[in-house]
């Protein structure tokens, strides 16, 4: 859950990786910190909060270097502050090194270190490897990079390295296991590292994506070389990034979350693109074309994710059991991998993961293959570890969402399940040809009337104004649409702070009805579908608490609006496709009550984007 960017070449190193830590501020922003070869000394400059201040520190400081390293940090072990900072120093400061990822066995390895006279400065399970990496190389008499290795075959847990020696200030050295790392290639034989591409892609689009305990050697002098940590040679392969460079750029919006709900029509659109075909009434899924009939015969569907990505799989869990008539179970990743689930070889586990680096969901996708069940995955970023490791899967076209909040990631996951879920159901013919083709011939229609609720914008300004103080919130919605009524509070409570809490509005009744009073926002999912009379009754015991109500509604309403204190229209649709659009003004709601209530939307404290740890 850090920012890591690294440099070697022939380029001033700095400004490059300060550049490239700004970019990666949504990995963590609790403190920050450079490392700089030059004059035959490793200088570290360090300090806590945003990279701002890192820039501050730098001031007046000799920074004319060709290679070095930096790293935004999220804390995970010793509190956020300057010592804990990284890049860390090893005992004699010959080495450095910036670090991503959890070592699970720090403390016994810090043990045995200071009982061989190592002295540590700050908390963290980082300075232990180390310091463990400078005592291997010291006693067993091998050079720096056998050093990283043999250390490696020693740490439990994860990790994304980069380590700078003085002693052979042309290269770095770099390994990954369980979070991300990519190697840039210059044109002029120079390397970039870092955790994702944000950084990269001003410099070049030829780079290498690190496998799973894999450490690479990117030399002036010897190019790129890449072995695994039992030694074994392999040869790098190189992708060409599809990334430009306005996708990672605010382009006129003032946040990035504002940019990235706006980006929804697209996003959405350039999902379904290349795989609806209308004229020739199908859906191309190529990504999972070998595994249809797998699919078609599945048992039982398992979906495993964490946070925005798991209330896309309930949403998922209902087009699916809707349309194919297959069982549907959705699981946090996070409690899915401790404990013994039962998994049979004809199950289909389907990981949903924005960045394709979700820890807990990597976990969990272990287990099921542990077991034999079939693997799919559902990610947005090519190339990252749940694309590889999966047996198969289909991307998202999102682009690059920078906002911690997820908002486009989110309908694109949906837009993708929605796909799966139709094109499965016609394979086995749970529905029929005259049925499939009406939900295309709906489905397609979905981004247009998204930008319909997008020119309501201002409308969910008007409400935000009006509920941007209160204290507490509820989100009630039936059917599809209860996912997107805890996708609504998750979003209202992770960057406004205001507590929130989504339920399904049948269970109102049983709890969350003794908070309601003149003082409780209410918002309600209430368009138009099997269960609308339902809702509507909801509501009648919501106002008859004096409750607030803001209702989400089909176009044309009247019968809510009439009881609603506000209301926000969404076009008329398929009570299946509703989500992609009932979903729309609830993050806008939120982005206006954060941006009102002088929060920063895009990095939300205590929040990263990619959770690449426990």
């Amino acid at each position: 859950m850090c920012g890591i960017v690294a440099y070697v070449g022939q380029k001033q190193a700095c400004p490059i990786i300060i550049n490239g830590l700004k970019r990666l501020e949504y990995r963590g922003y609790d403190s920050a910190g450079v490392a700089l070869y030059k004059d035959g000394v490793i200088d570290v400059t360090k300090s806590k909060g945003k990279v701002a201040l890192l820039q501050e520190a730098l001031e007046g400081k000799d920074t004319n270097a060709t290679v070095g390293i930096g790293h935004t940090r999220w804390a995970t072990h010793g509190e956020p502050s300057t010592v804990n900072a990284h890049p860390h120093y090893s005992g004699d400061k010959k080495l450095a090194i910036i670090h991503n990822g959890i070592i699970e066995n720090y403390a016994s390895l810090r043990q045995e270190l200071m009982a061989r006279g190592h002295k540590f400065e700050s908390k963290t399970d980082t300075e232990v490897l180390i310091h463990l990496i400078e005592d291997i190389q010291a006693n067993e008499k091998v050079d720096i990079v056998e050093a990283v290795r043999i250390a490696l075959n020693e740490v439990v847990g994860a990790y994304a390295i980069v380590v700078l020696s003085k002693d052979n200030p042309d290269m770095l050295i770099a390994a990954k296991k369980g979070s991300p790392l990519v190697v840039g290639i210059g044109e002029q034989g120079d390397f970039y590292l870092a955790s994702d591409a944000t950084p990269i892609i001003d410099y070049t689009k030829n780079v290498v994506y690190l496998e799973e305990e894999e450490i690479a050697v990117a030399s002036l002098k010897d190019g790129l070389s890449i072995k695994t940590i039992k030694n074994q040679q392999k040869t790098p392969y190189v992708q060409k990034l599809e990334m430009e460079l306005e996708a990672i750029e605010k382009g006129g919006y003032d946040h990035f979350m504002l940019k990235e709900i706006y980006e929804q029509p697209k996003s959405i659109k350039d999902t379904m693109r290349g795989r609806i075909h209308l004229d020739k009434g199908l859906i191309a899924l190529g990504g999972i074309r070998d595994y249809e009939r797998a699919l078609a015969n599945a048992r039982r569907i398992i979906f495993v994710a964490c946070g925005t990505s798991w209330h896309a799989g309930l949403v998922a869990e209902y087009l699916f059991e809707e349309l194919t008539r297959i069982p549907v179970e959705v699981e946090y990743a996070s409690e899915f991998r401790y404990r013994n689930p039962i998994i049979y070889d004809d199950d289909i586990v389907i990981a949903i993961s924005q960045s394709g680096e979700t820890a807990d969901t990597l976990a969990a996708l272990e287990i099921a293959k542990q077991k034999g069940a079939t693997t799919l995955g559902i990610c947005n970023v090519v190339g990252s570890t749940i694309s590889r490791v999966t047996d198969a899967g289909a991307y998202t076209h999102a682009g690059p969402e920078i906002g911690v909040a997820s908002t486009k990631a989110f309908t694109a996951q949906v837009t993708v399940a929605t796909l799966m879920a139709l094109h499965i159901a016609h394979f086995k013919g749970s529905i029929n040809t005259s049925q499939f083709n009406r939900y295309l011939f709906e489905f397609q229609s979905i981004p247009d009337k998204v930008e319909r609720v997008l020119e309501k914008a201002a409308e969910s300004k008007v409400i935000a104004e009006i509920y941007k103080d209160a204290t507490n919130a509820l989100f009630l919605g039936r059917g599809i649409n209860f996912p997107v009524a805890l996708e609504g509070a998750l979003k209202l409570k992770e960057i406004s702070y205001i507590h929130a809490e989504g339920y399904p509005a049948a269970e109102m009744k049983h709890g969350p009805i003794a908070l309601i009073d003149e003082n409780m926002p209410v918002f309600v999912i209430a368009n138009q579908g099997p269960s609308y009379k339902k809702v509507v009754s909801n509501i009648e015991e919501v106002k008859a608490r004096s409750g607030k109500v803001i209702a989400i509604v089909t176009e044309g309403d009247k019968d809510v609006k009439d009881m609603a204190d506000y209301s926000f229209e969404v076009p008329e649709c398929d009570e299946l496709f509703t989500p992609l659009l009932t979903v729309v003004p609830l993050q806008l709601i939120s982005y206006h009550v954060a941006v009102m209530r002088g929060c920063n939307v895009d990095q939300p404290r205590n929040l990263a984007k990619s959770v690449t740890v426990e």
